[in-house]
């Protein structure tokens, strides 16, 4: 998802430690390097689906259960 003029940039280490604090999880500092790497990969992916246009007739897929 690209950050427009009025968002702040994605910061995925502050991310990751709000996300962990408002889960209840202890995150340890080894992993915040590999979890913040991850957290930028999906927020570029998330872009990418984001800017995919759509026709205004588009109707969501059902959902199917097993």
């Amino acid at each position: 998802m690209s950050d427009g003029p009025d968002e702040p940039a994605f910061d995925p280490e502050a991310y990751a430690a709000a996300a962990s604090g408002a889960l209840g999880l202890r995150l340890d500092p080894v992993w915040i390097a590999p979890v913040a790497a991850n957290l930028r990969v999906l927020h570029a992916a998330a872009g990418l689906v984001g800017a995919f246009p759509l026709p205004d007739e588009a109707e969501a897929a059902p959902v199917y259960e097993a």
